[in-house]
């Protein structure tokens, strides 16, 4: 018998590729306690009797141990008041989704485990009246950023690891944990570098007519502008024009907390100020893993019928998606040389939720002669999950085996599509697999590529 002949209640499930349908957070029984509360004892009895999640996040082990150590060894007996501690180890990463369940829609059970969890979230926070942990206070990176650019070099003092003066009372105060490693802010943006020195396009390169707006996201403008000047100078080498926008964050720090309201607003004021460019034939090109996978498949799905987030949606691509696009469209230009001491690439779960391949390493094995090891485990980190004292430990617990890896590659350089993950990889390998406590050279994979052609 065909697979097309079986019964859909008789398959099982990964037969077709998984589909996902819009949020309806705006329909008042999306946050109706009880009727989520049934759907998770659904959802969490398919979960029961397959466990093949149990090697991703730590809700599957926790919901497994709460069921096996139950009266009955059944969801049943599991009291639903414990059903927020599976949550709260949910850090939105997407891979039961797009890599395990066997139940995802197209399939007649139709699971999707983390916008349950998003679900949750989200009625939690209406049932508060919006007020949020103080882990949300961190995620206002905007906000954060321009404070923290204004005094960049006190900021970085005062949030420096080891820094028992400063670091002891964030911990008391703020829940930040003391050893978790934090970003550091710069007083000049990625935005006000790209003013000052624009790369000049080359004439000759194979891409010319190509023209592409860099959305700097939140990260890259106030923390890391090194990613956007190598993505820039990459493209120019190929002959694209680009421009730098950046309206506002991409929301992911506040979908991980509920607020999908406040995820709309940023979508809409982003799509806005990016549909001219795209109507003048601009591609839209992301520099972080997550803010692409905001962009072309969580806004469609909270706003499906906003034309202007959709056309966002399709016009958008992956940094390392679009040099590869290139690679084998036009063919890139030459002058790619060897980076010595061998590359670990980390590929992050935002990354492979995209659904689109190895993009980042595929590019770094355009680079001659360079050793380039794949790390395809979860990082653990999960925006501020892995540096707020409650969760950070579980954070560290979940990366520690792809941290394992690294370390075991013994290359000289880690990247990974998300820079957090990188860093919170990084920091595992030096805690716990090095001798010396010695750190690797943490980078965006497309500033790896800018090495090999001598731009960064």
């Amino acid at each position: 018998m065909t697979d097309a002949k079986i019964p859909e209640a008789q398959r099982e499930g990964s037969l077709d590729a998984p589909t996902r349908h819009p949020i309806a957070w705006q329909e008042e029984s999306f946050y109706d306690f009880e009727a989520i509360e049934k759907e998770m004892e659904r959802v969490f009895d398919i979960c029961h009797g397959c466990r093949r999640c149990f090697n991703l996040c730590d809700s599957f082990p926790r919901l497994f141990d709460m069921v096996d150590e139950s009266p009955t060894g059944e969801l049943d007996s599991v009291p639903k008041e414990k059903y927020g501690e599976v949550v709260e180890a949910c850090t939105l990463c997407d891979m039961c989704f797009m890599t395990k369940c066997p139940y995802v829609p197209p399939h007649e059970w139709a699971l999707d485990f983390p916008h349950l969890m998003l679900r949750y979230r989200a009625a939690e926070l209406k049932k508060s009246n919006g007020k949020q942990p103080i882990s949300a206070e961190l995620a206002k990176t905007d906000r954060n950023g321009a404070l923290g650019r204004i005094a960049a070099p006190l900021a970085n003092f005062a949030s420096a690891r080891g820094n028992a003066l400063t670091r002891a009372p964030m911990e008391a105060v703020l829940g930040v944990a003391q050893d978790a490693e934090l970003p550091k802010y710069h007083t000049y943006t990625y935005r006000h570098r790209a003013g000052l020195e624009p790369p000049r396009v080359n004439a000759e390169g194979p891409a010319v007519g190509r023209k592409a707006v860099l959305y700097a996201t939140c990260f890259v403008d106030y923390n890391h502008p090194s990613t956007g000047v190598a993505a820039q100078a990459v493209l120019a080498h190929q002959g694209v024009e680009t421009e730098v926008v950046y309206p506002a964050c991409c929301g992911m720090p506040q979908l991980e907390h509920g607020d999908i309201a406040e995820v709309a607003r940023r979508a809409e004021k982003v799509a806005a100020e990016m549909s001219p460019w795209i109507d003048k034939g601009y591609d839209v090109i992301a520099l972080t893993a997550s803010c692409g996978l905001m962009m072309k498949f969580e806004w469609p799905l909270i706003l499906p019928e906003h034309e202007l987030v959709q056309k966002l949606s399709r016009a958008t691509k992956d940094i390392c998606e679009y040099v590869v696009d290139i690679s084998k469209k036009e063919g890139l230009s030459p002058g790619l040389t060897p980076v010595d001491g061998g590359v670990s690439a980390h590929m992050a779960c935002h990354s492979r939720a995209q659904n689109m391949g190895q993009k980042s390493v595929e590019m770094l094995r355009l680079i001659p002669d360079t050793k380039v090891d794949v790390i395809e485990r979860c990082s653990g980190h999960g925006g501020t999950f892995g540096v707020m004292k409650e969760t950070r430990p579980l954070a560290v617990k979940v990366g520690k085996p792809a941290a394992r890896q690294v370390a075991q590659k013994e290359n000289a350089i880690v990247c990974s599509d998300c820079p957090l993950a990188c860093k919170h990889l990084n920091q595992i390998v030096g805690d716990e697999f090095a001798k010396d406590g010695a750190r690797l050279r943490e980078a965006h994979p497309i500033e790896v590529f800018a090495q090999a052609y001598g731009l960064a």
